[in-house]
Parts: structure tokens; sequence; C-alpha cells
């Protein structure tokens, strides 16, 4: 079937590549064709689209996708995937011709002012600015940011590697965590202690602390995991037995998320609205729920007030960087990148 009104959307993470053909004459919610792929199970972006639009049949003469890597100059490295992609290469690989490439968080933020309201978990009201600029941040694997800025009747979305800005400790607890990590990493980024990545890094400190004993059904599930983070999280949010050492690393991780979230807001002054997007902020809703995730989002000295007038949501689509993605692609005003 080829149709010029056909799109690729694609959502190309360092775990999951998420691809949909997208029709224009149709919602993005409702793709003809979607499906998942381990990413580093294939050597490149072309190889994993090539199986995808082979087993569709579909032909699609353009394409959009959001990666988790900076792009500049329509070339972009994936930050944790051994990938290298580039928009001519694409072009000239899948035989399409109009190929955008932007952040996957700022596949994001465009997903965000179309997602309704069921998509949303509010964790603080607020009261939006209507003209304030919108924040994302997102922990997945590695941890994302963007933010958008109204210009004039348009929004302008626009990318970030906030989340390799050094962290900063904002408890004594944190200070030795802070020490910890200096030990043993050339830098010490928010995305080592606020991500997929990190989650394990901070169960490595109090492991190591002494402060927690580590149970011996914990350590054997934790010896065969290929990811240690699903068995840190569930073991935290087991309501019949929860495990104290994973509690307390969860607790600190959404005090970390907490603190970043209000930092990016601050710096962007997102006074519309702060989303925290990512796989793993659904999955701990009961520590972000906490009266204290919002205490730490406003502990910002004299800014506190403003930022307790900052609507706070999570984001529960976990297709929203692909939805992003495909709105971005389907706007005719839209640019090559961003």
């Amino acid at each position: 079937m080829t149709n010029e009104n056909l799109l690729l959307a694609g959502d190309i993470g360092g775990t999951k590549t998420s691809l949909a053909v997208i029709s224009a004459a149709a919602s993005p919610r409702h793709p003809l064709a979607e499906e998942s792929f381990v990413s580093l199970a294939y050597p490149d972006l072309e190889s994993v689209v090539g199986e995808f639009l082979s087993r569709t049949g579909l032909v699609v003469t353009r394409a959009c996708f959001g990666v988790a890597g900076p792009v500049v100059g329509g070339r972009s490295v994936i930050t944790n995937l051994p990938w290298q992609i580039e928009v001519e290469k694409l072009q000239t690989a899948l035989r399409i011709a109009d190929v955008r490439l932007i952040n996957d968080l700022v596949a994001v933020a465009h997903a965000v002012r179309h997602l309704p309201a069921e998509d949303f978990c509010v964790l603080n009201h607020g009261q939006a600015d209507p003209a304030g600029a919108l924040a994302v941040i997102a922990p997945g694997t590695g941890l994302g940011e963007a933010f958008l800025t109204r210009q004039g009747a348009r929004w302008q979305a626009h990318a970030s590697e906030g989340g390799h800005a050094d962290f900063a400790p904002a408890t004594p607890a944190e200070v030795e965590l802070l020490r910890f990590l200096w030990n043993r990493l050339a830098h010490v980024s928010y995305e080592q202690v606020c991500s997929g990545i990190g989650l394990p890094n901070i169960y490595a400190f109090f492991k190591e602390s002494g402060a927690f004993d580590e149970p011996v059904w914990l350590a054997a599930e934790l010896a065969i995991a290929v990811d240690p983070v699903p068995v840190i999280v569930n073991a935290a949010v087991n309501a019949l037995e929860p495990c104290a050492i994973c509690v307390a690393t969860v607790e600190a991780f959404a005090g970390i998320l907490a603190a970043e979230a209000g930092n990016l807001c601050l710096k962007v002054l997102a006074t519309g609205g702060v989303f925290i997007g990512g796989g793993l902020p659904p999955r701990i809703l009961s520590f972000l729920k906490a009266v204290r995730f919002m205490e730490t989002f406003c502990r910002k000295g004299r800014m506190s007030g403003l930022l307790s007038r900052v609507p706070v949501r999570v984001i529960l689509n976990p297709g929203a960087a692909l939805l992003g993605a495909a709105w971005y692609g389907l706007d005719p005003e839209a640019g090559h990148g961003e």
C-alpha cells in the first residue's frame, strides 16, 4: 500500500525502539501498524526500520524519529546505544525523501499539549500561566529534559542535555551518595542518580554503606537479573512486604527527581507546568504522590512560593514520545529539527 499521507514515526531509545505508521487522515493515537524492538538486537536504525516496513507492507514517504541523544546538523549519536543516526543516510537507505530527526524529549514536549487528561496523574494542580513555558523531565534509561515556549499562537520545543549536568546534593545523605560515586565515576551527573542507570547506583550506595541489610532472596534475584531496576522497584512497591533497602533507594531517587524537576522549572521559568515522563515514574507513583515529593520540588528558598503554584503532572501514556514524533512529523509548519 502506497500513500503520500503515510508517516513513519519512531521513538528511538537506549533500550527499546518503537515504530508506527500513521495516516494523516487519522489520529496518531490510532496507527495503521505499530511494533517495538530491542534496540541492541540491531546494528543500526536502518535495519530496524527495514524489518518493520517489510512486515507491514506499507510504503511511507516521510518519517520523523525522536532519538535519545542530542541532534546536531541532522545527526545524532544515541547516548546509551552504539548507533549513529544521520538524516541523509536514512533518506538513502530507506528511500524516504522527507526524514526529520528530533530529540526524544522534544517529541515528548510536543505530545504533552495533545494528550488528554486521563494520560496524566496530577501531583500539584497549581495555577498555570497560559503564557508560561512548559518543562518536561523524563527518567528512563537515561535522564531527558526539554521545554516549550510560546511563540505567538504556536509553541516552540527546545532540546536540552540537562540530565548530564553536575549532580548537586540537597540533603546530607545525598552528599554521601555524591562522595560514594566520586570514587567510581569520572563525572557524576543527574543521569547517574536519576534514571535507569542511576537507580542501581543509589542501591549500591545503600548496600555498601551498611545502612541496610540486603536480603538473601533479593541478592539472588539481582544476581541473575539482566536489568536490576525492575527487581528493585518491584521490591519497593510491594505493599505486603516492602523491602527496606529498595524502599530507601526509590525514596532517594524520587527526592532527587523532585529537586531536579524544580531546578529545571526555575531555569526555564516553567510557570505553565512541569511534566514528568519516562518509564520509571508511572511505576513509582506512590512515592511521587507522597507529600515530601512536592515539598522537595518547592524547596528553593525565595522561589518556593513561585514553585508551589506550578502545575506538576506525571505522564502515564508510555507512548508519549512516539505520539509526539508523529504529531511533529504531521505538522506542515514544523521545522526539520529543533
